[in-house]
């Protein structure tokens, strides 16, 4: 069986998720498109979140009518702080989320075999924070918008 566990060595970015069927998320971004700050599942993940690491924002949802996916990049600012005992933490983050001509949709970045098997394909359920290795970021790289 494979490792399924984060090494830095390989971390290529963080990704956290957000679901748009349950959250307003598109409104929300519409308001503000900065996003300072994200909730994490405590463990030896959010342990790991470091500042200056970079992050991705993940939409998932089933309706059609978004672009789920990709919808900003940006980097970690600073460690995940732990929360209430038994609560989320929250990890500071510099993200703005891409306009919605610009977000990555989920079917493209599966479509691309070197993100294919990337853990929010194989674990769509998993918890925050997710991450793309270094491989799998360089190739997600190559579908953003120019900067």
């Amino acid at each position: 069986m494979t490792d399924r566990r984060v090494h830095l060595d390989d971390l290529g970015a963080w990704l956290v998720k957000g679901n748009a069927d349950r959250t307003d998320l598109a409104g929300r971004f519409a308001r503000d498109p900065r996003v300072t700050s994200w909730c994490v599942r405590p463990g030896y993940r959010a342990r790991l979140m470091r500042a200056g690491q970079p992050v991705v924002l993940w939409a998932s949802g089933s309706r059609g009518g978004l672009a789920y996916g990709v919808w900003g990049v940006g980097v970690v600012a600073a460690a995940a702080v732990p929360g209430e005992p038994g609560a989320a933490w929250t990890v500071p983050l510099e993200l703005t989320v891409l306009d919605g001509a610009h977000r990555i949709r989920r079917g493209l970045l599966r479509a691309d075999a070197r993100l294919a098997g990337a853990e929010v394909f194989r674990q769509p359920q998993g918890a925050n924070p997710s991450f793309l290795t270094v491989a799998e970021f360089a190739a997600l790289r190559e579908h953003l918008p120019p900067r």
